[in-house]
């Protein structure tokens, strides 16, 4: 067997992290993109079967390098996660353009200039797209005028990429996460958060990165061959019960 070779986006840490270490697991050789030069360092020197690559994923001439990178050392491309992404919340009122340009420039600009950009490849391996999304882009809350708008449009991008790469082998999905339990949301959601989160989802807890990443992962295996322009919601039945939280509404 040919061992495939996946690009994940803002893979140092997070769920970018765990879903690198899934793949790794399952024998696959991972080119882990993040901006953060240094936290990506750290996070590949622990790992083998990895190229760790710097880049903005909104930037086309740092993707194009970075895709190009990728083809001189593996030669192929099989899979393409577009987990890089900015968490960015806040009043609509005080969502400056410039906040909603940053917001978009990475959200969505960088899941369309990383997608385009190993098209060529992905036709050759038959190969598919994860694009990672969110709750936010399923259902409106306050606070994420640009977060969730950004993320609605990945959610239609992936099906505009799936309704045109079809017919050349490459299956597009979305994941959309619902809360998970990571570092950064436990040192910002207090108590009154945590709880509201509780009892809004029906499973009752956040979920964990490796959940996410399981549901990453079947998306861009062989497993999943005939399942193209879907969005899969891991969010413990998050989407199913309703409008947004009163307790995000500060």
């Amino acid at each position: 067997m040919t061992t495939r070779v996946i690009i994940v986006t803002g893979a140092a840490r997070g769920i970018g992290l765990a879903t690198t270490r899934l793949l790794l697991s399952e024998g696959a050789c991972v080119v882990m993109v993040d901006y953060d030069a240094e936290e990506l360092g750290s996070a590949a020197a622990e790992l083998d079967n990895v190229l760790a690559i710097t880049c903005d994923v909104s930037d086309p001439q740092q993707v194009e390098s970075m895709v190009a990178q990728t083809e001189k050392q593996y030669k192929r491309i099989d899979g393409l996660i577009n987990n890089a992404g900015v968490a960015d919340f806040g009043p609509i009122e005080q969502t400056s353009f410039d906040r909603w340009r940053r917001v978009m420039a990475t959200n969505l600009d960088g899941v369309f200039l990383c997608s385009q950009a190993v098209i060529p490849a992905l036709k050759e391996s038959q190969g598919s797209i994860v694009n990672i999304a969110s709750i936010s882009g399923l259902r409106a809350s306050t606070l994420r005028t640009a977060y969730g708008t950004s993320k609605a449009a990945v959610i239609h991008l992936t099906k505009q990429q799936a309704a045109e790469l079809g017919e050349f082998g490459i299956r597009a999905n979305c994941v959309a996460p619902g809360p998970v339990r990571t570092k950064l949301a436990m040192a910002v959601h207090s108590q009154d958060i945590i709880d509201a989160y509780h009892d809004a989802i029906p499973l009752n807890r956040y979920g964990t990165e490796q959940e996410i990443a399981e549901a990453i992962v079947f998306l861009c295996s062989s497993k999943a061959s005939f399942i193209t322009g879907q969005v899969l919601a891991a969010d413990g039945g998050f989407d199913s019960t309703g409008v947004g939280l009163p307790s995000l509404r500060v």
